[in-house]
């Protein structure tokens, strides 16, 4: 026992040796909460308090599920094989298989993944004859997703309008579609679980005596049934919800409200939660961080005990997190410390442009590699998938390795690939590939079976697919001859577009924006679009002077052997060692011994949709909290005086998190001098660099001019210098800003 308890700090100590009660435990970054939990469940079992099969552990993912059995498996002489330690998706699963005839579905009930659910949903919709583009099937799978996890059947749903009701409706049909084929999606596992505790009083009072302890990891991102879930487990008083769909019942149960043991305590385990409401981060996923606060009051937990020395990060970073969190409100509150000294100050730099900022953050890396550290344990992190594109290309420039974690390379992203796919249609008609790609996408009505077809006359004839599509007949002849007059027009309409124009047009006409735009989850994609515009931008500048035409098609073919090149060649080898890139989130329980936080600019981190969610700016800041923790040794902190975005510069402001940092913690690092005497909003369009030029490259203020795209407009500013340009009133294309090297304007 005491080689058990050796090593534990005080707080640890009392966390892992605390009587049967309900517990919370408040553990901070890298303070040792895993090794709590763990030594928790070793010691209840080495003492007698439980057997092996009286604890059910409950963990966020299959990869933290397993490091805690093989904890066990090296703390306790036992096997902890046939033990309840899993995620809830995969406890609620192990139950159902038990329990599948009480809980109405077949012993073969099979798993719907996610995209098993949204292939699922397209089916219903096409079955009964639903437009898909006014009920999108992903967002109808995140309506139904979402009522589940609050535990809300469709015939407990609320419509407001027609519209919901129509969505409820479709949710009702989704239901009896499941219940009919014997599957259940992963929201489904945990709700079911649920309605058959609740209603099933022996088998809930034989799973509330023999959980006595229930042990539950990273209790901060819980949703609200989830909760629910634990309470009925730990027998909290409480009544239930209405009884689940009749596909959900026992054979012959009751519809009426059933009510849950009215026992306070009763026969239920201990519930011992550790968590860290300053890392809730994912409130998007339906995480509660209110239910901290809830345990604490509903079971009466009079001493939360705090896990605050930090084993990770020197001082100065522990400090930096401390002095940004605490400008939250409702924190349970708690104070990071280490003993190993304030280490190194953070490194803080300001690039003039978002490529300067990328080419620091690299001839860094290179310096650090050659000091010593480990490529592999050096991570860029950024708050949006899009930033990693800049980043990336100065990785394939400078030759180090690099991969992209829990994510795909900038130019291997599907709505990347698409965009990519019609400007190498409207380059070479011939490109079966890109053809095969994009004929269906954005769906036109072209299913496989007329691909096929299409692909046997091409083969008969020995022609590429666009030369073949005349052959073809009927309805799918129809719908093929559609898609390629689509790409004749498209070649048409860019023909006089510089590269940047052309691939912002090609987005915009081909479906692309509006498909994403309505996607639940399309705002990600379409940052990754607008991206594409602004490699286009960045390539063209950048080549200046090796491309004798930038208007002309030798661009576009250049551009997509560029992307072809950094998409084959800079992604590191399988064990090969490389530098780590990742969104913020992607980084939540990893930590390296140097990090660099990219893109501390306000609208982009903090994020510019935290200003119209309830508490937005809170989690925001609880998500640079995560970020700086990630740092054992090294922190460093960019942003750009301007960045790239849609193919246009914007002026940004340094975000308002960098100014919560305490000054005396901070190294000022390559400072570029601002470029305005005053700041200019953030991620305002309009520059106030030599604002009001009166003439600029032969155009002056208050002219007319016509642009192939975007038609007739009012110059109504100018900006002189290097990389003159001109902002347009372009009426009901709005105000845009050209720059002259490349827009090919006509005075009127």
């Amino acid at each position: 026992m005491s080689d058990l308890l050796a090593n534990l700090n005080p707080e640890q100590l009392a966390a892992v040796t605390l009587p049967p009660q309900h517990a919370l435990i408040l553990a901070g970054a890298g303070s040792g909460k895993t090794r709590v939990l763990t030594t928790r469940i070793a010691w209840l079992i080495s003492t007698g308090q439980v057997g092996p099969h009286g604890v059910l552990a409950v963990t966020f993912t299959n990869k933290a599920a397993k490091e805690m059995l093989a904890r066990l498996s090296a703390m306790l002489p036992i096997n902890p094989r046939g033990m309840w330690i899993g995620t809830f998706h995969g406890l609620c699963n192990r139950l159902l298989r038990a329990h599948h005839r009480e809980a109405g579905l077949p012993a073969t009930f099979q798993i719907l993944d996610s995209a098993d659910q949204l292939s699922a949903i397209k089916r219903l919709l096409k079955n009964l004859n639903v437009d898909d583009e006014k009920y999108p099937p992903r967002e109808l799978a995140h309506f139904i997703n979402a009522h589940k996890e609050q535990g809300i059947r469709a015939a407990q749903a609320e419509a407001y309008d027609d519209y919901t009701r129509r969505r409820v409706e479709l949710y009702a049909e989704y239901e009896a579609q499941c219940q009919r084929e014997g599957v259940a999606d992963f929201a489904e596992l945990l709700l079911r679980t649920y309605e058959l505790l609740c209603r099933n009083e022996p088998l809930r009072r034989h799973y509330q005596a023999r959980f006595r302890h229930i042990l539950v990891d990273e209790f901060q991102d819980t949703n609200v049934l989830q909760y629910k879930w634990l309470k009925l487990l730990a027998s909290y008083g409480e009544r239930s919800p209405a009884a689940g769909p009749s596909q959900g019942r026992t054979e012959g149960g009751d519809d009426e409200k059933t009510l849950l043991a009215s026992d306070e305590r009763g026969e239920g385990g201990c519930i011992f939660a550790v968590g860290d409401d300053d890392q809730s981060i994912y409130a998007f996923r339906g995480a509660e961080v209110g239910n901290m606060r809830d345990l604490e009051r509903e079971f009466r937990i009079a001493n939360v005990i705090r896990l605050e020395q930090n084993y990770r990060s020197h001082g100065n970073i522990l400090d930096a997190a401390n002095a940004l969190i605490k400008n939250n409100r409702g924190r349970l509150g708690k104070n990071l410390w280490t003993d190993a000294g304030a280490g190194e100050p953070i490194r803080v730099f300001e690039g003039f442009s978002d490529i300067d900022e990328a080419r620091f953050a690299v001839d860094e890396v290179r310096e650090l590699i050659r000091d010593g550290f480990p490529p592999t344990q050096i991570a860029l992190l950024y708050r949006s998938n899009a930033q990693s594109r800049v980043l990336e290309h100065q990785l394939f420039s400078a030759g180090v390795p690099y991969r992209v974690h829990g994510g795909l390379r900038f130019f291997d992203r599907q709505e990347v690939k698409h965009a990519l796919a019609y400007l190498r249609l409207i380059a070479n008609p011939d490109d079966d590939t890109a053809f095969a790609r994009v004929v269906n996408f954005p769906t036109r009505g072209i299913g496989s079976r007329s691909v096929e077809a299409l692909q046997e006359a091409a083969h008969r004839a020995n022609s590429s697919l666009y030369n073949a599509a005349a052959s073809l007949t009927g309805k799918a002849g129809a719908a093929v001859g559609q898609f390629i007059r689509l790409i004749e027009t498209l070649r048409a309409e860019t023909a006089a577009l510089v590269l940047p124009e052309v691939i912002e047009h090609l987005i915009d006409r081909s479906g692309l924006r509006a498909y994403y735009l309505g996607e639940k989850e399309g705002r990600e994609r379409l940052e990754n679009l607008d991206e594409l515009v602004s490699a286009a931008t960045a390539f063209v500048q950048e080549e200046e002077g090796t491309l004798a035409h930038p208007e002309e098609s030798d661009a576009a073919a250049s551009f997509l052997a560029h992307a072809s090149l950094e998409a084959g060649e800079h992604q590191a080898g399988e064990g090969q060692e490389a530098v780590q890139l990742m969104t913020v989130h992607a980084a939540k329980g990893l930590e390296f011994d140097a990090v660099f936080i990219t893109g501390l600019e306000q609208g982009l981190f903090p994020h510019e949709n935290s200003a119209q969610e309830r508490d937005g700016l809170e989690e925001e800041r609880r998500l640079m909290y995560v970020a700086v923790t990630r740092a054992r040794r090294r922190l460093y902190l960019t942003h750009a005086q301007t960045r790239m975005l849609h193919g246009q510069t914007r002026y940004c402001l340094s975000s308002l998190f960098l100014e919560e940092l305490p000054e005396e913690l901070l190294r000022r690092v390559g400072a570029t001098p601002s470029f305005a005497a005053s700041p200019a909003p953030a991620y305002s369009a309009a520059p106030t660099r030599q604002r009001e030029a009166s003439t600029v490259g032969g155009f002056r203020i208050g002219q007319s001019v016509q642009h192939a795209k975007f038609g007739l407009g009012v110059i109504v500013s100018a900006e002189g210098g290097a990389d003159a340009r001109v902002q347009i009133n372009f009426g009901a294309h709005g105000m845009k800003w050209l720059a002259l090297a490349y827009a090919k304007l006509t005075p009127v």
